[in-house]
């Protein structure tokens, strides 16, 4: 059990999922990231009087892909409802959402914990609009741009069954690594389209529910952990002075590492949910869910069994291969090209996953292709470049991109193979290096270190290096 001064804090999630759809889930706009402020939007997004909305199926059909993914019962008959609240970013002055029929419930995911493997439960997923973005400037004050504004999400709603940091950011890598397989949705929480609302509240074991808190749009892992360590204490410290947790919205600021309250927490009756009167109730066939299941991608278990049968890589690589489907779908093109999944797994475990990390850089934003990524293989296994020069070339293929074969030629990185070119250079190392041969003969075995890197330098890297090793040896016992 997981306790901190004698409490366990029980949490639940709320994670708002942006959907991958071409169009809004109301209107014909455009959903595309990064446009310029207020040109994708429209008098149906923007809520003037007199227009209609009408529900993009599409986004139905996304929602329903995730709720079978995520194991939850398909409504066959769900409908939309207003909830009624006013911010500045809501145009209509009210959000189109699911309050008591939402499309899919009672669902779970199965996470690794502390303790072994643990399910956590999901409520509910439901679809709804987003709202619009406030952008401030410390000239021109506070600005909204609407272009967000009816973009579609799906709402996902976790039991309360998660007991720390860790548990969170287990469910949400495996919830978002099985929406990411779906295709439904890109996740990048960068971008927004992943943003979590942390609900928390601490109680000692075997006492009911505390007074939870709400932590809204939380939008990386490193926040999201610290904020619910940060808000634990801060709770533990009013119990402990004999204070009381006040229900409410708070704000986690990253960069002070502290949170700070925003408004009361509101419930249900404050938002006024009544059925949306301009939108026909949503109805779902039975064909039509069996026609959602045939189109449903290998899910990351799946594929995780398959690996294991088809491919001699360790269970530990294949996990963190199937993270991401952008890693998983390099890996296995790749496999296709050369055949060589071992090798292809060390490329992708080793280097691939060092440059990522030194540019705190997500799968999403690999833009090499498996095309060269298996030429740089087959060039190191043929031994036309030696593992040295290899590791280079691999590195301007992840920035650049670049053909590993015109690379190598036109840069004359192949390796040297002119047996007389290498005596002669070992030679001269061992001549111009006397107390290093003599250290080494006298059992300084770091001393051959050195004469191996320097024999490597002064064939400039291209020489094999097996083929060094055995030259140093063979002329110092003539020496």
């Amino acid at each position: 059990m997981n306790l901190y001064k004698g409490y366990e804090m029980v949490i639940g999630l709320e994670v708002h999922v942006e959907l991958k759809t071409k169009t809004k889930i109301f209107c014909n706009c455009k959903t595309d990231f990064g446009a310029e402020p207020n040109t994708h939007v429209c008098p149906v997004c923007m809520g003037m009087p007199g227009t209609l909305p009408v529900l993009n199926e599409k986004v139905v059909d996304y929602a329903v892909k995730a709720g079978i993914a995520t194991n939850c019962t398909i409504a066959r008959h769900s409908k939309q409802d207003r909830k009624n609240y006013f911010y500045p970013d809501l145009p209509k002055a009210y959000q189109i959402s699911q309050y008591d029929l939402p499309l899919c419930e009672h669902g779970y995911l199965d996470i690794e914990s502390e303790s072994g493997t643990k399910r956590v439960g999901i409520t509910r997923i439901h679809i709804e609009e987003d709202a619009g973005k406030l952008v401030h400037d410390e000239k021109l004050g506070t600005l909204i741009d609407c272009n967000r504004c009816g973009v579609p999400l799906i709402e996902i709603v976790s039991e309360p069954d998660i007991r720390s940091a860790a548990e969170a950011d287990a469910y949400l890598r495996k919830l978002r690594a099985t929406i990411m397989y779906t295709g439904v949705s890109d996740c990048k929480m960068n971008e927004g389209s992943l943003r979590c609302d942390v609900n928390l509240s601490v109680r000692k074991p075997g006492e009911p529910f505390g007074i939870r808190t709400e932590m809204k749009n939380l939008n990386s892992f490193k926040a999201i952990a610290h904020a619910i360590e940060g808000e634990r204490a801060r709770q533990i410290e009013l119990l402990e002075a004999g204070k009381e947790v006040v229900q409410e919205t708070r704000r986690w600021d990253d960069n002070k590492e502290s949170s700070y309250a925003m408004r009361s927490k509101e419930d249900a009756q404050d938002y006024r949910y009544f059925p949306e009167p301009d939108l026909v109730p949503v109805v779902i066939s039975d064909e039509w869910i069996r026609e959602v299941k045939a189109r449903q991608p290998e899910l990351r278990p799946e594929k995780l069994e398959r690996y294991s049968r088809e491919f001699d890589i360790p269970r530990y690589d294949a996990e963190l291969i199937t993270e991401s489907k952008k890693v998983a779908d390099l890996f296995e093109k790749t496999v296709e090209l050369c055949g060589k999944p071992k090798k292809v797994s060390n490329w992708i475990m080793g280097e691939m996953f060092r440059l990522m990390k030194e540019r705190g850089m997500e799968a999403e934003h690999l833009a090499f292709s498996p095309e060269n990524l298996a030429k740089l293989i087959d060039l190191a296994d043929t031994g036309t470049i030696n593992s040295s020069v290899a590791k280079k070339v691999f590195e301007k293929i992840f920035t650049d991109n670049v053909d590993p074969e015109k690379y190598v030629e036109e840069q004359g990185l192949k390796t040297v193979n002119d047996e007389g070119a290498l005596r002669a250079a070992v030679e001269k190392v061992l001549a111009d290096n006397p107390q290093a041969v003599a250290d080494y003969k006298g059992g300084k075995q770091k001393a051959f270190g050195a004469l191996m890197g320097q024999s490597m330098r002064a064939m400039k890297g291209k020489a094999d290096p097996a083929s060094v090793t055995k030259m140093i040896k063979e002329l110092l016992e003539k020496q």
